[in-house]
């Protein structure tokens, strides 16, 4: 251990918070399966990865975060290898190739890949802070994200490549990238968001796309009324089960929707929905409380940070967990297009819940080396 370390400055807000979250979501998880017998052992796979995930938050928070920016060839290494591996060979989803199968465990890349991409930029906006905000300051910042946003896109996964790019856009903003490049980038994605949904309505395939990627985009813009039993059918059982559950719920093992499989994937991308059918609009809100408590504290952290790496370490993690649970959240209520993204801490995965864990850690390391923390 470093001399000198006080676990004085150990934010256990933010880590009450995570474990709150995380506990909630092992409860959901039991009960969104439903008595499935084939899911049943999920949940006690869940308390194990987040078990784990305590334990690494509190070895990451011991070491300093300077040291993994030190080690980000190998890491950035291991990282592409697995990806380009996962590519070629991993088993698929939704039209898409997300994880390796190791004994009963799926080993999801993409997820640790959206943490070391986090090492690479912080490391990279720390060298070139003192560096005119110019158009190859922001084309290095992309590069440096480029490789794990290439293969992730080859997968195809979209829902993280978008993740990793807001990620981008946000510490490009906290770095002072310049109004006039902010303007310009605003208005080619508004045409680019316009020409897809335009061109996914008028039927045309657009490279890079899945179909089915390209249906759900349709599905939200131009719903189908009539469509009752097809691609529209989970985010209509959401809504079903947000409504039924009222302010208060149905109770616990009691939501209707989601004991009697009505709603589909309940225990990853409809938890929201479920936990608002048996715990109503408090559970929903509790929800949302509890993931905005762990994203005020890392950006907390990133204003105390004694560095522009830590800083971006933390604004990192808080970017992808307020992305990742905002776009889960509006999926579920039907506010935005159906995507692969999981509600954070709360949704069943191990790969993702580990990977969570160790931004936290990372975060809580950047806390461990400034200034005492002020409640």
């Amino acid at each position: 251990m470093e001399r000198g370390l006080s676990w004085r400055n150990f934010d256990f807000l933010l880590l009450g918070a995570v474990v709150l979250a995380s506990s909630f979501g092992v409860v959901m998880i039991r009960s969104a399966i439903a008595g499935n017998e084939v899911l049943q052992p999920l949940v006690l796979r869940q308390v194990y990865f987040a078990i784990l995930g305590v334990v690494l938050i509190f070895f990451l928070a011991s070491i300093d975060y300077r040291y993994w920016l030190a080690l980000y060839r190998p890491i950035h290494l291991v990282i592409l290898i697995f990806l380009i591996t996962l590519t070629g060979f991993g088993q698929s989803a939704f039209g898409a190739q997300r994880w390796f199968t190791v004994g009963v465990l799926f080993l999801q890349p993409t997820e640790f890949a959206k943490i070391v991409a986090l090492i690479i930029l912080a490391r990279y906006f720390e060298v070139t802070r003192d560096r005119p905000r110019d158009l190859r300051w922001i084309f290095g910042a992309a590069l440096r994200a480029l490789g794990i946003i290439g293969l992730i896109l080859l997968q195809p996964n979209l829902s993280n490549v978008m993740v990793l790019s807001v990620i981008l856009a946000v510490m490009l903003w906290v770095n002072g990238i310049q109004v006039r490049h902010v303007i310009t980038a605003v208005v080619l994605g508004a045409l680019v968001v316009v020409s897809v949904i335009a061109l996914s309505v008028l039927g045309v395939k657009i490279p890079g796309l899945q179909k089915y990627q390209q249906e759900r985009i349709v599905n939200f813009v131009v719903p189908d009324p009539n469509d009752t039993y097809g691609n529209r059918y989970n985010v209509q059982q959401a809504l079903i089960a947000v409504g039924a559950g009222g302010v208060y719920g149905e109770g616990y093992g009691y939501g209707t929707q989601t004991q009697l499989r009505f709603l589909k994937v309940r225990h990853t991308d409809f938890i929201f929905a479920a936990s608002s059918e048996e715990f109503g609009m408090a559970g929903g809100v509790l929800i949302i409380v509890t993931l905005g408590v762990v994203v005020w504290r890392c950006i907390r952290a990133a204003q105390k940070a004694r560095d522009v790496a830590g800083a971006m370490l933390a604004i990192g993690v808080a970017t992808l967990i307020f992305f990742q649970g905002a776009v889960n959240i509006g999926m579920n209520l039907n506010l935005l297009p159906v995507s692969g993204l999981p509600l954070p801490f709360i949704s069943y995965g191990g790969s993702g819940l580990t990977a969570l864990m160790i931004g936290i850690g990372l975060v809580e390391s950047v806390v461990m080396r400034q200034k005492e923390l002020e409640f």
